[in-house]
């Protein structure tokens, strides 16, 4: 593993990078096996549209895996630009052979990341990703993964992402996939184009707004938790049966989540409070908004702030029983992220 020894530091920290840490599956692949291919993808001419010699085309077939990869929208221009700003590195809990024909797939010129892929085999812990395996990188790395649970250590570098699931078999439990609906992320405003202004802020803030400081002694997850406390703030949320009965809603991930954007969150409605967040409007919570003309809203409300690093508009975030909004609840149901046809 290449290891970023204090030279090495230095040196980044002089051509004014950092470092970028980026999983692959559901965010910025999606992979299928060829026997889990639905019979809609089938129809829909899936398997030739991945055999096709495009240059442009962002469907493969990884013929020794027995595997068809989905490139995420945006996912070409996104490593363009983020390696001027960042040390790339792949870090996948997959098979090593996989992590590297994934990452000639995004990499035909080798030019992002060489010998910068992590996969599994390189983990010092079991169902873990850690930062020890890019030693000296803690207060410089900036992560992208989907899932929060393998980062235990090192949340505070985390921006998590919105899961892209673009095969059938990734979405089995969510409705129809993207591939059979022939719908897929928008490149201008999807997952990829709206965290590579994130990072294009982090980097600013990093570099350009810590005037008087030592760039050797200065840290990335100050700047992550602080743009991220921007997204709600002034907000002040009440839950209404969202959370099971027996449960401490300050313990709940959704309370935590609107905390971490900014938001105060609390058990009992006042004047102060803007939004009553239900999964139903009969509550007498959601109806006492309702009267008091305050935002009522779906739970999915924050999780679209927290994926899209924005405050959301609360209208595209209707509660069900509500009659005005009747047959509006559907937005967004498979993605938080904007689709095209």
């Amino acid at each position: 593993m290449d290891r970023l020894s204090g030279s090495e530091v230095k040196n980044l920290l002089r051509e004014r990078k950092l470092v970028l840490i980026l999983d692959l599956d559901h965010t910025l692949i999606n992979s299928t096996r060829l026997h889990d291919i639905s019979a809609a993808e089938m129809d829909l001419g899936i398997q030739s549209a991945a055999s096709k010699n495009d240059p442009d085309r962002s469907l493969f077939t990884l013929q020794g895996m027995c595997m068809l990869t989905k490139l995420r929208p945006f996912v070409r221009k996104f490593l363009e630009e983020a390696s001027n700003m960042f040390e790339m590195y792949i870090y996948t809990m997959g098979f090593k052979a996989y992590a590297i024909e994934i990452a000639k797939l995004l990499d035909p010129g080798n030019v992002y990341f060489d010998s910068k892929v992590i996969s599994n085999s390189d983990c010092t812990q079991q169902h873990q990703k850690g930062l020890d395996v890019v030693p000296g990188a803690d207060s410089l790395a900036v992560v992208l993964d989907d899932t929060e649970y393998v980062w235990q250590k090192h949340k505070e570098n985390l921006i998590l992402m919105e899961r892209y699931h673009y095969f059938a078999a990734s979405c089995r439990h969510s409705g129809q996939s993207l591939s059979e609906l022939m719908q897929d992320e928008r490149e201008s405003d999807g997952a990829l184009a709206t965290i590579l202004d994130v990072l294009k802020r982090i980097h600013t803030i990093f570099f350009d707004l810590g005037v008087g400081t030592a760039l050797s002694s200065r840290d990335v997850r100050p700047v992550i938790k602080r743009m991220r406390q921007e997204v709600l703030q002034g907000c002040k949320l009440v839950f209404s049966r969202v959370f099971p009965s027996d449960c401490r809603p300050q313990h709940q991930i959704m309370w935590k989540m609107a905390e971490q954007l900014g938001a105060v969150c609390c058990s009992e409605v006042d004047p102060s409070v803007t939004h009553v967040v239900a999964v139903h409007a009969g509550t007498e919570k959601a109806r006492w908004a309702v009267k008091h003309k305050k935002f009522l809203l779906h739970p999915r409300w924050i999780e679209a702030c927290n994926y899209r690093w924005h405050r959301q508009p609360e209208e595209d975030f209707p509660v069900p029983g509500l009659k005005e909004d009747k047959g509006k609840e559907k937005v967004a149901e498979i993605s938080l992220t904007p689709v095209c046809n």
